[in-house]
């Protein structure tokens, strides 16, 4: 049976006094895609980022790769533990090219030696930035740039990258490339915990999927059972 990479236990986040996830309790095999569905607003990049440290007021468990006691640790050593983001507005650095921007997922990497490698690998992995290296990232299309900043994330080969929202606002011909991009991710080894709205596109790709309401999990099954029940999510993920 694969390891565990991911687990969360009893995970409390508020933001000010607004107490958004209230007792959140999921987990991930290594080697799984695992999706978090709901609708908007119902505490899905809450949880991404408080896993990845960037929520200031948390209470639980979190445990990666054997490690525990995450909450206790700051977002950038939770990085140095093979822990990937992707957040929903990318963060390209403007200013920067694609080049440069590739530069930043390895700083404090043990690749950042073989920086050189890691780019035309990457480059190889990503074919419309292999053209783009040397490009101004904000001119990039929105596509482009969501690639862009998958690609910065996994450039440090992270054993697992959380990815929240990577179709929203794609022309559908990159949509198909990212999810082929996450299968392909997938066979190699890594772990993805994914947030997307497109939920027939997540659940297609994934081995199992939490659906989230009011900052709790209400449902936990095989994506594929979930993918077959429309009451589920007409319920809970529908407008």
């Amino acid at each position: 049976m694969p390891a565990q990479m991911l687990k969360v236990d009893d995970l409390h986040a508020w933001y000010d006094h607004s107490h958004v996830l209230q007792g959140v309790s999921l987990g991930a095999q290594a080697g799984e895609i695992v999706s978090i569905i709901g609708r908007n607003g119902a505490g899905k990049t809450t949880t991404l980022r408080s896993i990845m440290g960037l929520v200031k007021k948390c209470r639980g468990e979190v445990a990666f790769d054997g490690q525990t006691g995450l909450l206790a640790r700051q977002a950038h050593a939770r990085y140095s533990l093979g822990l990937g983001y992707v957040p929903e507005d990318r963060r390209i650095v403007p200013g920067l090219t694609v080049r440069e921007n590739l530069r930043l997922g390895l700083v404090s990497s043990p690749l950042k030696r073989k920086e050189a490698e890691v780019i035309d690998r990457i480059a190889e992995t990503f074919p419309r930035l292999k053209e783009r290296l040397d490009q101004v990232a904000e001119t990039l299309s929105g596509g482009e740039q969501q690639m862009l900043a998958i690609a910065r994330a996994t450039a440090s080969s992270p054993r697992m990258v959380m990815l929240d929202e990577p179709s929203e606002g794609i022309m559908p011909v990159l949509v198909d490339e990212m999810f082929e991009l996450f299968a392909r991710m997938k066979q190699e080894g890594t772990t993805i915990l994914l947030v997307e709205q497109n939920v027939e596109r997540a659940l297609s790709i994934s081995d199992r999927a939490y659906v989230m309401d009011h900052g709790v999990i209400v449902h936990e099954a095989p994506a594929a059972a979930l993918l077959a029940d429309k009451a589920i999510q007409e319920r809970y993920c529908s407008v």
